[in-house]
């Protein structure tokens, strides 16, 4: 396999599993499959939702020439994009960005206030080199290091579930107000988000309202949920 070097300008929060560095080796060869990495180039500028999310939550603006490290996966967004996995993908061809965390995939609808989305060139898959002395490399995925997925829920302490319907509908607001609350009466409480696309913001949210731990569906090596995945990747992190 040939390989190559790249410097990469962003690296999404949605590879945050894979603990990247500045510089990555890729490979021609792409499975095309939810979760794993790609390095692409930007290839226009945009004046609205021009933004990436990087590992830490601080969201950066994208500019047209760009390398982004970015993971592949499905969207379904109400007021956002929409769009899957391509079927093949080869170093050359165009793929878009699907929302702030650096989802990557063929985008099948938009959203007008938006404007279309980030379009780049795929330059390849990102290696990683998970064991001593691994010359070769494999392709890089989030599901490396991830969260295991259970098959049920373990005793542990009270459960407070937030749910809604809708994106914006407000669930990330009521559930910082939950943890406050609880934290100022002296409970040690953790956050989880469940559902959804890979974003690291409602995370850090619940952290800066008084969470000791915060985890997503992203730290168990998922992109984006389904019916399939949810209830045991669920389960795993409540656990």
């Amino acid at each position: 396999m040939v390989t190559s070097k790249v410097r990469l300008d962003r690296i999404a929060s949605s590879t945050r599993n894979a603990n990247l560095g500045s510089e990555v080796l890729i490979g021609p060869e792409i499975a095309c499959e939810e979760g794993r990495i790609l390095a692409v180039r930007i290839g226009s500028d945009k004046a609205v939702y021009n933004q990436v999310e990087d590992p830490t939550g601080r969201l950066i603006r994208l500019r047209s020439g760009d390398v982004l490290a970015g993971v592949l996966g499905a969207r379904r967004a109400l007021r956002g994009y929409e769009g899957e996995v391509p079927e093949t993908l080869a170093a050359g061809d165009s793929i878009e960005v699907l929302n702030l965390g650096g989802v990557l995939g063929r985008c099948t609808a938009g959203n007008p206030d938006l404007g279309p989305p980030f379009t780049a060139e795929v330059l390849g898959a990102v290696l990683s080199f998970p064991k001593t002395g691994d010359r070769v490399g494999r392709p890089a995925s989030i599901r490396q290091g991830a969260v295991p997925a259970a098959e049920g829920l373990l005793d542990g302490p009270p459960i407070v579930a937030v749910v809604g319907t809708c994106m914006d509908s407000g669930k990330t607001v009521a559930a910082g107000e939950v943890i406050r609350g609880l934290f100022r009466a002296g409970l040690k409480v953790a956050g989880v988000k469940l559902t959804g696309v890979s974003l690291r913001r409602d995370a850090l949210a619940m952290l800066d309202a008084g969470a000791v731990e915060a985890l997503t569906f992203t730290d168990a090596g998922v992109v984006s949920t389904d019916d399939e995945a949810a209830l045991p990747t669920a389960f795993g992190l409540l656990n």
